[in-house]
């Protein structure tokens, strides 16, 4: 054989050996613009909630929301064909929601998450995601300060904190002055809040606005959500003979605080919870007919008007089927809203996780009131991610059930306040 002939079967196995090496490199069908992975493998999304830990039992019931709008979906083909895979992160506090984000963003290779019920959670986990140019999507944690810091990585479908305020004060000046026959500046209110952003932000916006429309804040009594006794938050508030109480709490601290105004014998006319513990049946079977009459703004909630929420009936038909119970709070209808909006958005990039073109694809999704489950639109605030059209509504337990009460479109009953 010639030096030519020799020299010529070199360069021609190297050439194959060549194309066999970027045919193995570049072999895999992807969808356009998606570098997760081939067009058959699964749209792998991240989701983090207090799965354990203190906040687990409403960090739970919120992630049965996200898991029944994608078995849903999946049942239908998924999205182009791909099934969405969620990979949990368990985020007990705002330290692990950071570790549990950097894992999922930076081991497990997921460039979307959703989460995740409580404030503290999201604003240290969306930090994380902001960093490392991961988008977050919030479904139901409320404070203000998660959507008000300029980031392009966040999204918001619920009502933020001070949405929750302006309800708690728009109830007070249309329906609680009429029924306890008084004016705006003849009322007295406290508020008693549990001291984290949550209860922090709703209270210091209820104290703003109250303010502004000539409302008499006669005492804000802060509290640990972990505290055992109450008495002397309530003993406060009792010397201050209020008209109306405003609470924000979890499930613990909202039955001690019910129990041990009983036993000290304090009546409020009007108490008004924040979601939180408030609105659970939890709370109610704790503390029975003490409920009776409490008012709460919150979620929606599952006695609503069902002409303005199309779709509840069959959540909570696939919920007790999976479940076999019913739903405890509206925090798991309110995930599942968020989470079909989140997937509608998918949709419209074709299953491409890329950050900046989920945003953009959100931005120009919109949805009218009354054509979700929850009842509410969507148009998210290009400056801040917020959904600027979404509400918390005012429930009320009454014969054991908790009915929506306010406003009057999503309402099935009338208020009752104590004259």
């Amino acid at each position: 054989m010639s030096k030519f002939t020799r020299m010529k079967k070199i360069t021609s196995i190297i050439l194959i050996a060549l194309i066999v090496l970027l045919a193995a490199c570049g072999g895999g069908d992807k969808t356009s613009g998606d570098s997760e992975g081939s067009s058959d493998e699964p749209i792998k999304i991240g989701a983090l909630y207090p799965f354990t830990g203190d906040l687990a039992l409403l960090g739970q019931e919120s992630f049965r929301g996200v898991e029944l709008a994608v078995e849903e979906i999946n049942a239908n083909g998924g999205i182009n064909g791909r099934q969405i895979e969620i990979v949990k992160g368990d985020a007990v506090d705002p330290d692990a929601a950071q570790s549990e984000a950097n894992r999922l963003i930076n081991q497990e290779n997921i460039s979307m998450i959703v989460g995740s019920y409580s404030s503290g959670i999201s604003f240290a986990a969306s930090e994380v995601a902001e960093r490392n140019g991961a988008l977050y999507w919030e479904l139901g944690a409320v404070a203000d300060n998660i959507t008000d810091r300029g980031y392009k990585s966040i999204l918001r479908t619920n009502p933020p904190a001070s949405k929750f305020s302006a309800v708690h004060i728009n109830f007070i000046k249309n329906v609680v002055t009429e029924k306890l026959g008084k004016g705006l500046n003849e009322l007295k209110v406290a508020i008693a809040h549990e001291d984290s952003s949550y209860g922090t932000t709703i209270a210091n916006e209820a104290v703003k606005l109250a303010e502004e429309e000539g409302i008499n804040i006669v005492s804000v009594q802060t509290y640990a959500s972990g505290s055992n006794d109450l008495s002397s938050v309530i003993l406060n508030i009792k010397k201050e003979e209020p008209d109306v109480l405003i609470v924000v709490s979890y499930i613990n601290d909202a039955i001690i605080l019910s129990r041990q105004m009983n036993e000290l014998s304090v009546d409020v006319p009007v108490f008004i919870g924040s979601g939180g513990g408030h609105t659970m049946v939890d709370f109610q079977k704790a503390v029975g007919e003490l409920a009776e009459n409490v008012l709460n703004v919150d979620f929606p909630q599952y006695e609503i008007n069902r002409e303005a929420t199309p779709g509840m009936d069959e959540f909570i038909g696939a919920y007790k089927e999976k479940y076999g119970n019913e739903p405890s709070s509206g925090h798991s209808v309110t995930n599942y809203m968020g989470m079909k909006v989140v997937l509608d958005v998918l949709k419209e990039t074709g299953g491409d996780l890329d950050p900046e073109k989920v945003r953009e694809a959100a931005m120009n999704y919109k949805a009218e009131k009354g054509t979700t489950a929850t009842g509410w639109g969507v148009e998210f605030d290009p400056e801040t991610g917020q959904n600027i059209a979404s509400e918390p509504y005012v429930t009320q337990w009454i014969d054991g059930k908790l009915l929506t009460v306010y406003p009057e479109e999503v309402a099935i009953e009338e208020p009752r306040i104590n004259e």
